[in-house]
């Protein structure tokens, strides 16, 4: 990917000063810390830690741009940041802490990284992930599915920018009227936390009993994850000596209607660590990714950079994410699904041509790469407002 750098550097010489010691200050909405880990929490944790490091190597952004992670009472571990100052508040919690509390911490604009953020905060940047709640309602509990598609349109009206995470997931942004496509700008998901996890101390009990091949499933009780598709292959992967392997436990965000499938072949990881997922792609034949509806798609990134052969659905983002490292099956064509899988575990020669690629294709999304366009994005903003501060002098 270009570097982006000099782009960076030559707003900042243009930026206005509006916060303290000459430099703008920014508020990054720490709602994410009290939530449970999945896709979006990951990617805040992540991007606030590029942003950190970014802050500390190039002293010109230290200079001239300041962040504070500011987090509702209740958060117990505090990241380990150097140049980004870490508060707490002392009261609020939720959507209404969003509105009412964060704003008054951000001095110069405010960075929401996890879908929601201060609707009157004078400048926002809020990163939207994807419009799944309206591509595929059937999939979440009726609250939230009602409280997504209420406030993502007004919050996206209201923002100065919208970020999202891939260019599928901006074109639903824009088909659901949640925000005007010139507001919107992409900062993928990136690859690097993967590679940090150590395979080693992995303590999942059932990677000392799996005696078969498997196959990775990540499961999930959302409809539009289609995990059932795979699940009725199993008689026909257990006939191959494949086992299914699955990872991950139900959120009350779904609606709990998955059927409950049990053979011999499918063994329940439960919700695992990431040491133990690094190790299950790793040890895995290859991840099966049915989904039919991603803004993204981190499994496919943090698989590939492990060292796992994807196969997925070529729905939605998917596509777009993997590219032509990994394998494709319509995501209801179960009879393919297991063909792909039964012919990849008998064709060693294209394995290893799709770990090979796949490798290649994850260190194209990069977490740092994604910070910095978000600081080119908020010196732009900076530029665009400086002009109407000084007519208003």
């Amino acid at each position: 990917m270009l570097s982006i750098k000099p782009a960076i550097e030559k707003l900042f010489m243009k930026s206005s000063n509006d916060g303290v010691d000459g430099r703008s200050i920014w508020a990054i909405n720490g709602r994410f810390m009290t939530q449970r880990m999945t896709g979006v929490q990951r990617y805040a944790h992540e991007i606030v830690a590029s942003l950190d490091e970014i802050s500390s190597e190039d002293g010109d952004v230290a200079r001239r741009l300041g962040f504070g992670l500011v987090m509702p009472p209740g958060v117990d571990a505090r990241p380990a940041l150097s140049q980004i100052d870490v508060r707490q508040t002392k009261f609020g919690s939720g959507h209404a802490w969003d509105q009412l509390v964060l704003p008054w911490h951000g001095t110069s604009g405010v960075l929401s990284l996890g879908n929601f953020g201060p609707v009157l905060a004078r400048r926002h940047i809020v990163c939207i992930h994807d419009a799944n709640t309206f591509i595929q309602p059937g999939s979440y509990s009726r609250a939230f599915g009602l409280a997504y598609r209420t406030l993502l349109p007004l919050i996206g009206r209201r923002a100065s920018r919208v970020a999202t995470v891939s260019q599928f997931s901006a074109d639903m942004l824009v088909k659901y009227g949640i925000c005007r496509r010139e507001k919107i700008f992409i900062a993928p998901n990136g690859h690097e936390h993967a590679l940090r996890w150590d395979a080693k101390r992995a303590e999942i009990p059932l990677l000392k009993v799996l005696k078969r091949p498997y196959v990775l499933l990540l499961g999930s009780s959302a409809k539009h994850k289609n995990i059932h598709v795979i699940l009725e292959q199993a008689p026909g992967l257990d006939a191959a000596g494949i086992d299914i392997v699955i990872v991950g436990a139900a959120s009350s965000i779904f609606s709990a209607h998955a059927p409950n499938y049990q053979r011999s072949n499918i063994h329940h990881a439960g919700s695992v660590g990431d040491d133990d997922l690094a190790a299950l792609y790793e040890g895995a034949l290859c991840l099966a990714f049915p989904s039919k509806t991603e803004g993204f798609g981190i499994p496919l990134v943090e698989a590939m950079a492990r060292c796992c052969p994807v196969i997925s659905s070529n729905a939605a983002s998917l596509m777009e994410v993997g590219g032509n490292a990994i394998a494709y099956v319509d995501p209801d064509n179960g009879d393919g699904w297991r063909d792909a899988i039964v012919g990849l575990s008998r064709n060693e020669g294209r394995r290893a041509t799709m770990i090979s690629e796949g490798r290649k294709r994850a260190a194209l999304f990069s977490w740092r790469s994604s910070a910095q366009i978000y600081l080119a994005e908020i010196m732009h903003l900076i530029r665009e407002v400086a002009p109407q501060s000084r007519a208003g002098l």
